[in-house]
């Protein structure tokens, strides 16, 4: 399916995993973020969660977008799911295996690596992993591969090898930083499409802001919703980690909000 205008991340919901998965899905979700990492998300579950509904009627595969990651050993604990002996390549190749296994499809759409080996650069183990990842796209496993937690320093370095640039940056989204402004612009340059998660978690203080408040109570909608909304409007594809049943409902209920143009400016130079 063509990439939907809002995805639900599984990250930190262990037991839950399952239910959760299935739930957003009966609230509306089309898209789906997890990774194959366990210390963070337990993707066997989302592949329960996804099983329960296709039994239940509530979606065939090819209504969702499913992306996953691939992370390197430092981000991972003990429960690997590839030969951490073996070379890059093959963990990719062996990691993606795993993540089809665990989600129960024969592809995802989205293979995203997980965060680069090193803050400091783009290296020649990411462009080794890279080069992996665009042939797991070539063979059908993924339709789409895209990078995630980088800095526009690590998308110049990438561009400026030639390569072939990600369809997708996924990044944690700080008000304070200009919601990642110059990622964006990058972004915007290259066709890239912009997710941006902990846009909630990350932003107290614009959920809290007396602009934002006066503004989701004038519209009768809520700050959360109303961030949603702007995200939307500058260009971010948002991610939600609700566990619950009625934010989900808003959340999704938000691209329904109409802002104008000034509301729009106002938030995104709050801070």
């Amino acid at each position: 399916m063509n990439t939907p205008e809002f995805l639900y991340g599984t990250a930190w919901k262990e037991d839950r995993t399952p239910a959760l998965t299935e739930l957003a899905l009966r609230m509306g979700f089309r898209g789906i973020d997890t990774a194959n990492q366990r210390r963070h998300y337990v993707e066997a579950g989302v592949g329960e969660g996804l099983a329960a509904a296709y039994r239940a009627g509530l979606v065939k595969r090819e209504d969702l977008f499913l992306q996953t990651k691939y992370t390197f050993q430092p981000g991972q604990d003990d429960r690997l799911t590839y030969d951490p002996e073996a070379d890059f390549s093959t963990q990719v190749a062996q990691s993606l295996a795993s993540s089809l296994e665990h989600l129960g499809t024969s592809y995802v759409d989205s293979y995203v690596l997980h965060g680069p080996a090193s803050g400091y650069g783009w290296t020649d183990v990411d462009a080794e992993v890279w080069t992996a990842m665009l042939k797991e796209r070539d063979a059908g496993r993924t339709r789409l591969v895209g990078v995630s937690n980088v800095g526009l320093h690590h998308l110049q370095q990438m561009a400026a090898t030639k390569t072939e640039v990600p369809a997708f940056v996924q990044n944690r989204c700080f008000a304070r930083r200009g919601w990642d402004r110059e990622i964006r612009a990058f972004c915007k340059k290259h066709n890239i499409t912009y997710q941006g998660f902990s846009l909630l978690t990350a932003n107290p203080e614009v959920l809290h802001h007396p602009s934002v408040t006066s503004l989701a109570a004038r519209e009768k909608v809520t700050p959360a919703q109303v961030v949603f909304r702007f995200a939307r409007e500058i260009g971010i594809l948002p991610l939600t980690g609700t566990s619950n049943a009625e934010h989900m409902k808003q959340d999704l209920a938000s691209r329904e909000l109409v802002l104008s143009a000034s509301s729009v400016n106002a938030i995104e130079s709050l801070f």
